[in-house]
């Protein structure tokens, strides 16, 4: 697209107000634990103290809301001990100009390759460079910076306190994952009944294996609940879609056709109950019409073949899903060793490791993130010179706008830049006002702040524009706590964010990391993990004894991870003002609907994998072993712009159907395997429209 409509596009983003689920008794939590370093700081007689330590306990408070799995009070802890850490160092060298910009640029660079580690890393690191911003206000000895330390450490530490004294639906986190995947398991099914070959989002599945890894001190008090029923739902979906599939399980019209849909609208029924009782920590009821469907039929419509197979699957994993959310809900069972090795979560000091290579693998020029924290590092810089140049007395507010603003992609930094700007007008315009009509004095004043800390994290979800704005009105009134006067604060409140985010938003266009230039790289990563997937379900019927049930679930895992990589990557380029020459927008969403029904046709056959004693199957080795060398010609040709062959290939096939007379589950998904890769050809040999697919207006990104 164009800039003028990306800049339209990102501006409409950033000023829509979401309608999110509210959490009021949480918010009152995390509001509390900034009332109470606030109340103790002004109880002690130091309005200019509680108006700086209330940012650990704000900030703690912030990082608690995001959407982790690790326990809330490790994360309270963890970011308070950063923003302690920030803002002592930020005093030290607060005195010297110039040792302050290298010490903010350096800290600012590593809080910008923290995305690196994950989203929730990045937030917390863009919270320290915001506090080490706010150290030029600090007190002016030592003891008295290692006393404001200390009291962002105790504003951590009484969030983490709040929330073990107080817990609000405790595991709500981990069992809104796990129903969200037994729901989207029943639409599945439900859409299953009028397309057969419908497709699968397999992210919320992804969620739920996400919030079933869990510390050592979670696992020995992790309900029952949520110890079973993400396996059971994991195992559903290729049977769900082995069933309906027309080429593999009931045919397309008839008898078993009406027994399939019957079949998948009782399970999608049973999921739904099942999603409401974990969602809810109640056993699970179910209706008896669903019951009597799931019931083999003595007489009327009967399924034959591999459609058999696959009901009785379904209707054995039904009543497993049924029975493990059935358990005593305050119960728990002993976690066996294949589950310690797959979902216990590694202790914070043992995740050091695990970060240090995440962030030595994105030390590129080429990586998104490292630009980011390079230019995010320069803005930070560039905007403290420029805010202590003007004539204003908070001019730190200009970078810590930039820096609150700037993200890895295109679209969430400009989005972000115009909801900063609207919502800080709104909120300075309504908080001025009240400073002005009624004059509030300290605790007037604190609490006022805490109400705006409330209703920011009440409304937390619901757009950055809200949020913005209800921080902004938190400023007027914490600022009014140390005396300082609202006039001038509104004022230097909107032009230094202005000025901060367009800072922000030139960097971006000065300095990108377009994401459009990599979408053939990501197209080349899912292929790969799409063909070891492939390989490792081909492998199993080839060899039926030697196969290893945890190969196929990690290759599957991969896929996964390869095709939300490939999504994410597809929607942030079609934000950008750029177009691939090589790769148009018809041909990437082409090319990824290919690959997704290549992983769909891989997930059917494994639902049909063999018993350990079956006979190998010499087809399939042969089929398998001619896989891996096609699957490595194609993911070179997708990087470098080739041809796409499958003729060696498709003459295996068809010596294996000559053979087999196209008996069997396997033979046909090869098939079906051979369509899906011969449809990725062809996606891929399209030329861009227009000659090189780029609007007018448009960047055209280098390959």
């Amino acid at each position: 697209m164009s800039w003028s409509r990306a800049l339209r596009e990102a501006a409409r983003s950033g000023l829509t107000i979401e309608r999110a689920k509210l959490t009021p008794l949480i918010a009152v939590r995390g509001s509390v634990g900034v009332a109470v370093v606030i109340g103790l700081c002004l109880w002690r007689g130091d309005p200019v103290l509680a108006v700086s330590s209330a940012f650990g306990a704000f900030s703690s408070g912030i990082v608690t809301f995001q959407r982790s799995m690790r326990p809330r009070p490790v994360l309270a802890l963890a970011v308070a001990g950063a923003l302690a850490v920030s803002t002592f160092l930020g005093y030290l060298v607060a005195a010297h100009t110039a040792a302050f910009v290298v010490l903010l640029a350096g800290w600012t660079f590593l809080a910008g390759m923290a995305w690196a580690i994950g989203p929730v890393s990045g937030l917390a690191g863009t919270q320290t460079v915001a506090i080490m911003l706010v150290t030029v206000t600090l007190p002016t000895s030592v003891l008295g910076a290692l006393q404001h330390a200390a009291l962002i450490f105790f504003g951590g530490v009484v969030q983490a306190t709040l929330i073990v004294v107080f817990p609000v639906r405790p595991w709500g986190t981990q069992r809104d994952a796990l129903a969200d995947a037994l729901a989207a398991e029943a639409d599945y099914a439900r859409r299953l009944r009028q397309d057969p070959v419908a497709p699968f989002d397999p992210a919320p599945l992804m969620d739920a294996r996400l919030a079933s890894t869990v510390t050592a001190r979670q696992a020995r008090r992790r309900p029952a609940q949520l110890s079973g029923p993400r396996g059971v739902a994991e195992r559903l979906r290729p049977v769900l879609a082995s069933l309906a599939d027309p080429v593999v399980g009931a045919p397309l019209e008839g008898p078993e056709r009406d027994r399939a849909r019957d079949l998948l609208a009782a399970a999608a029924t049973v999921l739904d109950a099942v999603a409401h009782a974990v969602r809810h920590a109640r056993p699970v009821r179910l209706p008896p019409e669903a019951m009597a469907t799931l019931e083999v039929p003595a007489t009327g419509p009967m399924l034959t073949g591999a459609a058999r197979r696959s009901a009785y699957r379904l209707i054995s994993l039904l009543v497993d899903a049924v029975e493990l959310t059935d358990e005593p809900v305050r119960s728990t069972r002993p976690t066996t060793e294949a589950e310690r090795g797959h979902l216990l979560r590694p202790s914070v000091p043992r995740l050091v490791p695990v970060a240090l290579r995440a962030l030595h693998r994105e030390a590129r020029w080429s990586s998104h993130i490292f630009r980011h924290a390079l230019r995010v590092a320069a803005v930070a810089a560039a905007g403290y010179l420029l805010g202590a140049a003007l004539p204003f007395g908070h001019g730190y507010w200009a970078p810590l706008a930039s820096v609150m603003v700037m993200r890895p992609d295109f679209a969430q930094t400009y989005a972000r830049g115009v909801a900063r700007f609207s919502g800080t007008l709104v909120g300075v315009t309504v908080g001025g006002a009240l400073m002005a009509v009624v004059r509030p004095g300290e605790y007037l004043s604190a609490a006022l702040a805490v109400v705006c800390v409330w209703l920011m994290y009440l409304l937390m979800r619901t757009g950055f524009s809200v949020t913005s704005a209800c921080v902004a009105a938190y400023v007027v009134f914490l600022l009014g706590i140390a005396g300082a006067g609202w006039e001038q604060t509104v004022e230097e409140r909107v032009v230094l964010t202005l000025l901060g985010g367009l800072l922000a938003l030139l960097s971006y266009a000065l300095f990108p990391a377009w994401e459009t230039p990599r979408l053939r790289d990501r197209l080349a990563e899912w292929l790969a993990a799409n063909g070891r997937y492939a390989m490792a379900v081909y492998g199993r019927h080839a060899r039926p004894a030697e196969g290893r049930p945890r190969q196929v679930r990690e290759a599957l895992l991969d896929a996964r991870a390869a095709r939300a990589a490939w999504e994410e990557s597809e929607a942030r380029a079609e934000k950008e003002p750029v177009r691939h020459r090589g790769l148009s927008a018809g041909s990437a969403k082409a090319a990824g609907a290919a690959l997704a029904t290549m992983g769909r046709v891989t997930m059917i056959l494994e639902a049909h994998l063999p018993d350990k004693d079956a006979e190998p199957s010499p087809g399939a080795a042969a089929f398998a072993a001619e896989l891996g060398p096609s699957l490595e010609r194609a993911e070179r040709a997708v990087r470098e712009r080739g041809t796409l062959e499958w003729s060696a290939l498709r003459t295996v096939w068809e010596r294996w159907d000559a053979e087999t007379g196209s008996e069997g589950v396997a033979p046909r998904a090869a098939d079906l395997l051979l369509d899906a890769l011969d449809d990725l050809a062809e996606a891929l040999s399209r030329g861009p429209a227009g000659g090189d697919g780029a609007a007018p207006g448009t960047i055209r990104a280098p390959q």
